[in-house]
Protein backbone atom coordinates (compact mmCIF):
# COMPACT_ATOMS: atom_id res chain seq x y z
CA UNK A 1 0.00 0.00 0.00
CA UNK A 2 1.49 3.33 -1.03
CA UNK A 3 -0.04 5.36 1.77
CA UNK A 4 1.30 3.15 4.54
CA UNK A 5 4.79 3.15 3.08
CA UNK A 6 5.08 6.89 3.55
CA UNK A 7 2.26 7.53 6.04
CA UNK A 8 4.32 9.56 8.47
CA UNK A 9 6.45 11.18 5.80
CA UNK A 10 7.37 14.81 6.44
CA UNK A 11 7.26 15.23 2.65
CA UNK A 12 3.60 14.15 2.58
CA UNK A 13 2.69 16.46 5.44
CA UNK A 14 4.49 19.40 3.80
CA UNK A 15 2.69 18.97 0.47
CA UNK A 16 -0.65 18.39 2.23
CA UNK A 17 -0.25 21.59 4.25
CA UNK A 18 0.64 23.63 1.15
CA UNK A 19 -2.31 22.21 -0.77
CA UNK A 20 -4.63 22.74 2.21
CA UNK A 21 -3.58 26.39 2.55
CA UNK A 22 -4.15 26.98 -1.15
CA UNK A 23 -7.53 25.20 -1.09
CA UNK A 24 -8.54 27.21 1.99
CA UNK A 25 -7.68 30.48 0.23
CA UNK A 26 -9.75 29.37 -2.76
CA UNK A 27 -12.56 28.11 -0.49
CA UNK A 28 -12.35 24.70 -2.15
CA UNK A 29 -11.25 22.43 0.72
CA UNK A 30 -14.09 19.92 0.35
CA UNK A 31 -13.86 19.55 -3.47
CA UNK A 32 -10.06 19.25 -3.27
CA UNK A 33 -10.34 16.65 -0.49
CA UNK A 34 -12.85 14.57 -2.46
CA UNK A 35 -10.84 14.74 -5.69
CA UNK A 36 -7.59 14.00 -3.85
CA UNK A 37 -9.11 10.89 -2.27
CA UNK A 38 -10.37 9.78 -5.70
CA UNK A 39 -6.93 10.15 -7.31
CA UNK A 40 -5.18 8.47 -4.37
CA UNK A 41 -7.65 5.54 -4.54
CA UNK A 42 -7.13 5.22 -8.31
CA UNK A 43 -3.38 5.17 -7.85
CA UNK A 44 -3.66 2.61 -5.06
CA UNK A 45 -6.00 0.37 -7.07
CA UNK A 46 -4.10 0.42 -10.35
CA UNK A 47 -0.72 -1.30 -10.61
CA UNK A 48 -0.43 0.02 -14.18
CA UNK A 49 -0.94 3.60 -13.07
CA UNK A 50 1.57 3.20 -10.24
CA UNK A 51 4.06 1.71 -12.70
CA UNK A 52 3.91 4.85 -14.85
CA UNK A 53 4.86 7.06 -11.90
CA UNK A 54 7.35 4.72 -10.25
CA UNK A 55 9.20 3.37 -13.28
CA UNK A 56 12.17 5.53 -14.35
CA UNK A 57 11.69 4.23 -17.89
CA UNK A 58 8.82 6.70 -18.34
CA UNK A 59 9.89 10.25 -19.11
CA UNK A 60 8.81 13.11 -16.84
CA UNK A 61 6.69 14.57 -19.65
CA UNK A 62 4.84 11.25 -19.95
CA UNK A 63 4.21 11.19 -16.20
CA UNK A 64 2.95 14.77 -16.27
CA UNK A 65 0.68 13.94 -19.22
CA UNK A 66 -0.84 11.04 -17.26
CA UNK A 67 -1.25 13.26 -14.16
CA UNK A 68 -2.91 15.94 -16.31
CA UNK A 69 -5.26 13.37 -17.89
CA UNK A 70 -6.16 12.01 -14.47
CA UNK A 71 -6.96 15.52 -13.19
CA UNK A 72 -9.11 16.20 -16.26
CA UNK A 73 -10.92 12.88 -15.99
CA UNK A 74 -12.11 13.60 -12.45
CA UNK A 75 -12.57 17.34 -13.06
CA UNK A 76 -10.09 18.13 -10.29
CA UNK A 77 -10.17 21.64 -8.87
CA UNK A 78 -7.34 23.78 -10.28
CA UNK A 79 -5.37 23.68 -7.00
CA UNK A 80 -5.27 19.88 -7.12
CA UNK A 81 -4.59 19.69 -10.85
CA UNK A 82 -1.55 21.95 -10.38
CA UNK A 83 -0.45 19.98 -7.31
CA UNK A 84 -0.58 16.71 -9.28
CA UNK A 85 1.63 18.21 -11.99
CA UNK A 86 4.05 19.47 -9.34
CA UNK A 87 4.12 16.07 -7.63
CA UNK A 88 4.74 14.35 -10.96
CA UNK A 89 7.48 16.83 -11.80
CA UNK A 90 9.20 16.29 -8.44
CA UNK A 91 8.73 12.51 -8.46
CA UNK A 92 6.52 12.62 -5.36
CA UNK A 93 3.37 10.85 -6.57
CA UNK A 94 4.28 7.80 -4.47
CA UNK A 95 3.35 10.01 -1.49
CA UNK A 96 -0.16 10.73 -2.81
CA UNK A 97 -2.01 8.40 -0.41
CA UNK A 98 -0.20 9.88 2.58
CA UNK A 99 -0.79 13.40 1.25
CA UNK A 100 -4.52 12.63 1.00
CA UNK A 101 -4.55 11.32 4.59
CA UNK A 102 -2.67 14.37 5.89
CA UNK A 103 -4.94 16.71 3.91
CA UNK A 104 -8.05 15.04 5.38
CA UNK A 105 -6.60 15.40 8.89
CA UNK A 106 -5.96 19.13 8.31
CA UNK A 107 -9.48 19.62 6.93
CA UNK A 108 -11.05 17.81 9.87
CA UNK A 109 -9.00 19.81 12.37
CA UNK A 110 -9.99 23.08 10.70
CA UNK A 111 -13.65 22.03 10.88
CA UNK A 112 -13.32 21.22 14.60
CA UNK A 113 -13.45 17.47 14.10
CA UNK A 114 -10.96 15.00 15.54
CA UNK A 115 -9.72 11.98 13.63
CA UNK A 116 -9.30 8.66 15.42
CA UNK A 117 -7.62 5.81 13.57
CA UNK A 118 -8.89 2.43 14.69
CA UNK A 119 -6.83 -0.59 13.62
CA UNK A 120 -8.14 -4.09 14.25
CA UNK A 121 -7.08 -7.56 13.20
CA UNK A 122 -10.36 -8.10 11.39
CA UNK A 123 -13.78 -6.54 10.94
CA UNK A 124 -15.60 -5.42 14.08
CA UNK A 125 -19.35 -5.03 14.61
CA UNK A 126 -20.82 -1.66 13.65
CA UNK A 127 -22.12 -1.30 17.21
CA UNK A 128 -18.52 -1.31 18.47
CA UNK A 129 -17.59 1.62 16.23
CA UNK A 130 -20.74 3.53 17.17
CA UNK A 131 -20.07 3.14 20.90
CA UNK A 132 -16.39 3.99 20.48
CA UNK A 133 -17.17 7.12 18.47
CA UNK A 134 -19.68 8.26 21.11
CA UNK A 135 -17.21 7.65 23.95
CA UNK A 136 -14.36 9.46 22.18
CA UNK A 137 -16.64 12.42 21.40
CA UNK A 138 -17.66 12.66 25.06
CA UNK A 139 -14.07 12.39 26.31
CA UNK A 140 -12.61 14.90 23.85
CA UNK A 141 -15.56 17.26 23.65
CA UNK A 142 -15.22 17.27 19.86
CA UNK A 143 -16.90 15.55 16.96
CA UNK A 144 -14.83 12.44 16.20
CA UNK A 145 -14.39 10.81 12.82
CA UNK A 146 -13.28 7.19 12.92
CA UNK A 147 -10.90 5.94 10.25
CA UNK A 148 -11.03 2.16 10.17
CA UNK A 149 -8.13 -0.03 9.10
CA UNK A 150 -7.38 -3.73 9.36
CA UNK A 151 -4.02 -5.31 10.15
CA UNK A 152 -4.09 -9.11 10.56
CA UNK A 153 -0.66 -9.01 12.25
CA UNK A 154 -2.37 -7.64 15.38
CA UNK A 155 -3.83 -11.16 15.89
CA UNK A 156 -6.69 -9.68 17.96
CA UNK A 157 -7.67 -6.58 19.88
CA UNK A 158 -7.59 -2.96 18.76
CA UNK A 159 -5.08 -0.15 18.42
CA UNK A 160 -6.57 3.33 18.57
CA UNK A 161 -4.70 6.50 17.64
CA UNK A 162 -6.34 9.77 18.60
CA UNK A 163 -4.12 12.67 17.64
CA UNK A 164 -0.69 11.88 19.06
CA UNK A 165 -2.00 9.41 21.66
CA UNK A 166 -1.92 5.68 20.92
CA UNK A 167 -3.91 3.11 22.88
CA UNK A 168 -2.54 -0.34 22.06
CA UNK A 169 -4.90 -3.08 23.19
CA UNK A 170 -3.77 -5.56 20.55
CA UNK A 171 -3.03 -9.18 21.34
CA UNK A 172 0.31 -8.75 19.56
CA UNK A 173 1.28 -6.02 22.05
CA UNK A 174 0.05 -8.03 25.02
CA UNK A 175 2.08 -11.07 23.90
CA UNK A 176 5.15 -8.86 23.50
CA UNK A 177 4.65 -7.51 27.04
CA UNK A 178 4.22 -11.03 28.40
CA UNK A 179 7.39 -12.17 26.62
CA UNK A 180 9.31 -9.26 28.13
CA UNK A 181 7.97 -10.06 31.63
CA UNK A 182 8.97 -13.70 31.23
CA UNK A 183 12.48 -12.74 30.12
CA UNK A 184 12.86 -10.39 33.08
CA UNK A 185 11.64 -13.09 35.48
CA UNK A 186 14.04 -15.63 33.94
CA UNK A 187 17.15 -13.52 34.53
CA UNK A 188 19.15 -14.46 37.64
CA UNK A 189 18.77 -11.05 39.27
CA UNK A 190 15.10 -10.72 38.25
CA UNK A 191 15.95 -7.56 36.32
CA UNK A 192 16.16 -7.01 32.53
Amino acid sequence: MIASAVASSPVARRYARALFELASEQKSVEPVAAALRTVAAALEASPDLRAVFENPRYLQEQKKAVARALAEKIAAPPALANALLLLADRRRLAHLGAIADAFDALAEEAAGRLRAEIVSAGPLPESYYTALQKTLSEVTGRQVKLVRRQDPSLIGGVVARVGDVVFDGSLKNRLSDLRHQMLVAATPSGRG
